[in-house]
């Protein structure tokens, strides 16, 4: 009653005590740092002891029991720490990934919310089953951001469960690791959304999505892969308090790569379940316009500059420019879902389809064409596609063994060794040391190079000079070679265009809009597919589909006109 001071969090003057004797507002569940002693009047001197309660050293030493969402919070905060050092706005740690993150909880019922009514709620503890969950609201309490999560683990990070009845076997098993660690495991269909690893970088790319940021869904897996964004054995970044044992192992030790498709429709999946208002627009001025990627991929994939106007033509002809069509609006299942680097990268193929066809034999009559006349040109060289494809082919098998051989090399196990049970450490240490003595004597008789270090992060795979002299990038090149001016405009000279498909499936059906087989489709169209593939990582079947796409929107009146005349 003496303590009046107003909350920090809501204003409110309305406190009760802990029983650890610290101050929390009955309003909000904020706990504060300052106690208070509790004199017990309870005690009298005749009385016959009965009960003993723990040692307060051994409760210091044992701590609160922790849960799966709070490792889960420190994956958060880590990855949210890398994207800050690779140059994201400092906001989208404590501002929206946390945002996102505790709106999260408050869905799923682990945190910030009521209990739910007539609902007898036991704290999934070893402790003291008697405990009131009211009485000890530092259960209830959670960071204020992601950056406090460095703080005291073992008071401020536990949160109530919302189950009614835990069986004894169930809380035996999940003293070896967190407290909810195999019902977490145990598959609930009523439960929607439960946490994974792959879902954390769905977060992710849900805040760099809310921000506009200059980083694409490929380019955050690619840093994943590279290690510069925690994923793998980011375990080994949690504090001593919360060691992975019993089945929590499952839970976080992944021995995969996320795959664009996953983390992409869970990230769509996450902002319809959290009820999130419409997106930022995404305007011709944010990174994430078709116009700007495609410059971006132009240059990366050693295009001609000049060919950026071709895909800004295709862009404002197909409407795929619009803001509505490029913001996301959660919920909203009229509206196709963009991928944003899949799209730039089919616009492209579309261009170069416009002008080369990409039959296996027109764009070669047009290189020799534009060799031709290179004899005798002045004012700067022509792009010949013939010369551009040895030159991009050497450079992608050369980078595509690399990749293929970095896969094959990854250490899928962490340096620490990880053991379900306390009673098969020594045996699991023993072994790993074994493990580890063999493969430094097969190292040193075959004399094999020590792994290279992680590269530098760039948004750039494939980089060209036009200062090399060896004639290697064709940025500078003209496309006046292969281009007729009619009526004051440079049109292509090829009149003829194929379709990829003359009727696009139902995406939510098949999975695909169109069927792609690579003995399906010209050499030259499957060299340009798996060239985008390699730089945005993805299958060459995704990027097929974006080009049906936009093609089926491109000659949208020449289809309905075909299918009128057939129905007659």
């Amino acid at each position: 009653r003496d303590f009046n001071e107003r909350c920090a969090q809501c204003s409110e003057v309305n406190w009760g005590l802990t029983d650890g004797g610290r101050f929390y507002c009955r309003s909000c569940h904020n706990v504060t740092e300052k106690i208070t002693d509790v004199p017990n009047t309870d005690f009298a001197s005749n009385t016959k002891i009965q009960t003993v309660s723990k040692s307060v050293r051994k409760q210091e030493k044992t701590g609160c029991e922790k849960k799966i969402c709070e490792g889960f919070q420190l994956v958060l905060r880590k990855q949210a720490e890398a994207l800050q050092a690779l140059g994201v706005c400092p906001q989208i740690k404590d501002e929206v990934l946390w945002n996102f993150w505790r709106c999260y909880l408050q869905k799923t019922k682990q945190a910030y919310c009521d209990r739910p009514a007539g609902e007898t709620v036991e704290p999934l503890s070893v402790c003291d089953s008697g405990t009131d969950v009211d009485s000890d609201p530092e259960r209830l309490s959670l960071y204020s951001s992601l950056s406090e999560s460095e703080g005291d683990l073992q008071t401020d990070c536990s949160f109530v469960s919302s189950t009614s009845k835990v069986s004894e076997s169930t809380l035996v098993h999940s003293r070896s690791g967190s407290v909810d660690g195999s019902l977490y495991l145990m598959k609930n269909p009523k439960e929607k959304m439960r946490m994974t690893m792959p879902m954390t970088l769905s977060f992710c790319y849900m805040a760099l999505l809310w921000m506009r940021e200059t980083m694409t869904l490929s380019e955050l897996l690619r840093f994943v892969f590279e290690g510069h964004i925690p994923y793998l054995n980011v375990f080994q970044h949690f504090p001593e308090k919360m060691k992975l044992r019993g089945p929590d192992i499952k839970i976080f030790c992944v021995e995969s790569w996320p795959s664009y498709e996953e983390v992409f429709n869970k990230m769509h999946e996450l902002a319809e379940f959290l009820d999130l208002p419409r997106f930022p627009d995404v305007t011709d001025s944010c990174f994430l316009h078709p116009d700007m990627l495609c410059m971006k991929y132009l240059m990366e994939a050693n295009l001609p500059d000049e060919m950026h106007n071709w895909t800004c033509r295709v862009v404002k002809k197909t409407c795929i420019g619009e803001v509505d069509f490029l913001t996301l609006v959660p919920g909203n299942k009229s509206t196709r879902k963009v991928k944003y680097d899949v799209l730039a990268a089919a616009v492209i193929v579309v261009v170069l389809k416009l002008l080369f066809l990409l039959d296996d034999n027109y764009e070669w009559l047009l290189s020799d064409f534009a060799q031709e006349r290179n004899k005798n040109n002045e004012d700067g060289p022509y792009f010949e596609l013939k010369k551009w494809y040895k030159v991009l082919k050497c450079t992608l098998d050369v980078e595509q063994k690399k990749l293929d051989e970095r896969r094959a090399k990854y250490l899928w196990r962490c340096e620490k060794p990880l053991f379900y049970s306390a009673k098969k450490k020594s045996k699991v240490l023993k072994r790993r040391q074994i493990v580890v003595n063999l493969q430094n004597q097969f190292g040193r008789l075959s004399g094999s190079v020590q792994p290279a270090e992680k590269p530098n992060p760039s948004s750039f795979q494939l980089r060209w000079s036009e200062e090399n002299t060896d004639g290697s990038c064709f940025h500078g090149h003209s496309l006046k070679g292969i281009l007729q001016e009619k009526c004051g405009l440079l049109t292509a000279m090829n009149p003829r265009y194929w379709l990829c498909t003359l009727k696009l499936c139902n995406e939510k059906l098949c999975g695909h809009l169109a069927h792609y087989g690579e003995a399906d489709f010209p050499h030259s169209y499957h060299f340009v597919l798996r060239l985008f593939s390699f730089l945005l990582r993805i299958e060459p079947s995704y990027i097929h589909d974006e080009v049906c796409m936009i093609e089926h929107k491109l000659f949208n009146k020449k289809l309905c006109k075909k299918k009128k005349k057939k129905r007659k």
